[in-house]
């Protein structure tokens, strides 16, 4: 047998002519600290006599609830919520038993809350009504909703997964058509929407501080360019207008709301409107002042839990029209339910780190939470 015959029978072994280097994914070299802190609510520990009035109490910043007819209360309500602050959306993760829900124009006349809410269903039914039009909602579809309107529907036994997002969150884009209440979106943009907020939901526990912005942005992105196309933008009724005024007026306070000239009147003129459509307006946000006023509030507290802020909390109340420190501290306890004080407490520094907001926001009630959104 030759040389050659010899050497094409033995094994092939690969030479190195340098050392073995694995390059881990640039992802996994990062550090990766989850920085996301759930704030969860469960009936299941309670007696089941106190279930549904426990659940009723938590929902109650948004709707009002009250069983199914011929259900009793005795029997149990195991419900299971879990709602993740992603910095100025929230994220909701929700399993039910079959409920009704209202929320009435008096409940719109003293609650801030007036977001938007997109919601998909894994499991279960929905049927909501606004203004006589009746919006089903069933797995594959997304439905979108104004908590600035009165509606009332029912559920059946449901897993659903809702974000809502502040209305302030499209300004320059816009806003969202006023059309896109209580619709029910499908097809292609939907279901792409859908499998995102799916697979978000899923690694929420992992999102790094570093991972939000970007994944924020992005979800702000997919749902306006989702909803946008999807939805009529020429329906002139008056709820569409009224809703269209809404947006700008809010979009031109929130611009202004360290502004002496922020008055009812710049508003009537910036908007075209006389002061009895205004005041119409913003009569189920329980006046323009109020409204003014709140908002002011939740950025005043917005700067205050800024660990890199160090302006005096009088400085802060001054430059947003807060006259008196005692004024101010009296409207912001009301409205918080905590000092303006106890907001920078919990913002010592810790081994010359901040405190993570996060850490902050797991003692932050449901409520506390939808009225501070939009203001992280």
């Amino acid at each position: 047998m030759s040389d050659k015959e010899e050497t094409a029978r033995l094994p092939f072994v690969e030479r190195r002519h340098w050392p073995r280097m694995e390059q881990a994914p640039l992802g996994d070299a990062m550090a990766r600290r989850p920085c996301l802190v759930p704030l969860r609510f469960a009936t299941n520990p309670l007696p089941r006599q106190e279930q549904f009035a426990a659940w009723r109490a938590h929902m109650s910043i948004l709707v009002e609830t009250r069983l199914p007819d011929e259900t009793d209360p005795d029997n149990g309500f195991e419900v299971s919520q879990t709602a993740w602050d992603l910095g100025g959306m929230v994220l909701l993760q929700q399993t039910a038993p079959a409920y009704r829900f209202e929320r009435t124009q008096e409940k719109l006349q003293f609650s801030p809350v007036d977001h938007w809410t997109i919601t998909f269903l894994r499991k279960g039914s929905t049927w909501t009504g606004v203004d006589g039009r009746v919006a089903m909602n069933t797995p594959g579809t997304l439905e979108i909703r104004s908590l600035g309107t009165p509606f009332r529907g029912r559920a059946l036994a449901t897993e659903a997964v809702s974000l809502i997002v502040p209305v302030d969150e499209f300004a320059d884009c816009g806003g969202l058509p006023a059309t896109s209440n209580n619709a029910i979106l499908g097809g292609l943009r939907a279901e792409l929407l859908i499998n995102y907020l799916a697979s978000l939901a899923a690694k929420l526990d992992h999102i790094t501080c570093e991972d939000l912005p970007s994944v924020k942005d992005r979800l702000r992105e997919m749902v306006f360019e989702t909803v946008a196309p999807l939805v009529t933008r020429d329906r002139d009724d008056d709820r569409t207008t009224q809703i269209g005024l809404m947006a700008r007026a809010r979009r031109f306070i929130q611009g202004n709301l360290a502004s002496a000239e922020l008055t009812p009147d710049t508003l009537c003129r910036e908007l075209g409107i006389s002061r009895t459509r205004l005041y119409e307006l913003f009569a189920s946000s329980g006046g323009v002042a109020n409204y003014i006023r709140r908002r002011r509030l939740s950025t005043v507290h917005a700067i205050l839990f800024d660990p890199s802020n160090s302006q005096r909390i009088a400085e802060v109340a001054y430059a947003f029209g807060f006259e008196s420190a005692a004024n101010f501290s009296r409207a912001f306890t009301q409205q918080f339910g905590y000092s303006p004080s106890n907001v920078r407490k919990h913002m010592q520094p810790r081994n010359g780190q901040p405190d993570a907001a996060s850490a902050e926001r797991a003692k932050i009630s449901f409520e506390k939470l939808l009225i501070m959104l939009g203001n992280a």
